[in-house]
């Protein structure tokens, strides 16, 4: 039988073992016996008072932390489930892909993160910031205030994971989502919505998120010109955009229609305009999703900065 595990990230102090109490006092593991593994002890403990049902067992090094290990704390303890509160210097790829026993299911990454510090983090150890918050399914920024707010949300997280529920706790305790639906980035009263360089990943992830919001719009933007097999009739505009390093660029596309694409070489630059048209593609394994009918497109020098960061 598979045993679901919930792997709690972020670097030392960023709220891990608060939240760890959080849900156990809620009852997370009351009918369920639960193994807790603590990779990383800071100030805070976890409260007596909520393990009536877990075993905690510390691992300080990360040598210690092998299949082997975790196989026998399984036979030991029996566990229904497992809580791994995860060291913020050690390598999630190496225990996802060499650690985990083939039965211990990955159910939800968590990373949390002190807001105050994310700036130093994703500065001096950028790929190990990154690799925590490209993983994980839910984020939550701790201790935010206005300004700290403000600053994460320019950051444009969502960018970086489109999939994860990111929240910003605040210090009087409440809790807001990081992304407003009810704002947009952009005019959209404008007759031609203009794509800022710099902006072209904002605008990628509202446009997929709210397609909505775009649909009989026209834009106009600086893309790359990309010809994907899977889509010989048509093609694909976007920009390549960097998580955390050079090892870990993707492309941003969007699926364009239009007269003219056989002059530009694959991966050439081009000021493109055209309209949103909220249509069923291949690219949306038949969903609805949104295509740029292109009405002009002309060669042009790439941006100062080619690749977006987050």
């Amino acid at each position: 039988m598979d045993i679901p595990v919930y792997l709690f990230a972020g670097f030392l102090e960023s709220g891990k073992t608060t939240f760890i109490n959080g849900i156990l006092q809620d009852g997370f593991a009351r009918d369920a016996r639960t193994l807790l593994i603590c990779c990383e002890e800071g100030a805070e403990e976890y409260d007596p008072k909520v393990l009536r049902n877990v075993t905690v067992v510390t691992v300080e090094e990360e040598a210690e932390l092998t299949r082997a290990f975790l196989k026998q704390c399984e036979k030991k303890y029996r566990p229904a489930q497992v809580l791994i509160e995860f060291n913020g210097m050690w390598s999630l790829q190496e225990l996802y892909q060499h650690t985990l026993p083939d039965d211990w299911v990955l159910y939800q990454v968590m990373t949390m993160v002190e807001a105050a510090t994310f700036e130093t983090y994703a500065k001096n150890l950028g790929q190990m910031m990154m690799e925590k918050i490209v993983n994980a399914d839910m984020i939550v920024f701790n201790r935010c205030d206005e300004a700290l707010r403000t600053s994460l949300r320019q950051r444009n997280l969502r960018m970086v994971n489109r999939r994860a529920n990111i929240y910003l706790e605040n210090i009087d305790g409440t809790s807001e989502d990081y992304a407003d639906d009810t704002v947009c980035p952009f005019d959209l009263e404008q007759d031609i919505i203009e794509i800022p360089d710099d902006d072209f990943g904002i605008w990628y992830v509202d446009v997929m998120e709210h397609p909505e919001r775009y649909e009989g719009k026209a834009i106009r933007a600086k893309a790359v010109m990309c010809r994907l097999p899977q889509y010989p009739t048509d093609m694909v505009l976007g920009r390549f955009a960097m998580t955390c390093c050079e090892n870990d660029i993707t492309f941003l596309g969007l699926v364009a229609r239009g007269e003219g694409f056989a002059a530009f070489e694959d991966r050439s630059w081009a000021q493109v305009a055209g309209v949103v048209r909220l249509e069923s593609h291949r690219a949306y394994d038949g969903e609805t999703g949104p295509v740029l009918h292109v009405t002009a497109v002309s060669p042009t020098d790439g941006p100062k900065q080619e690749v977006l960061t987050f």
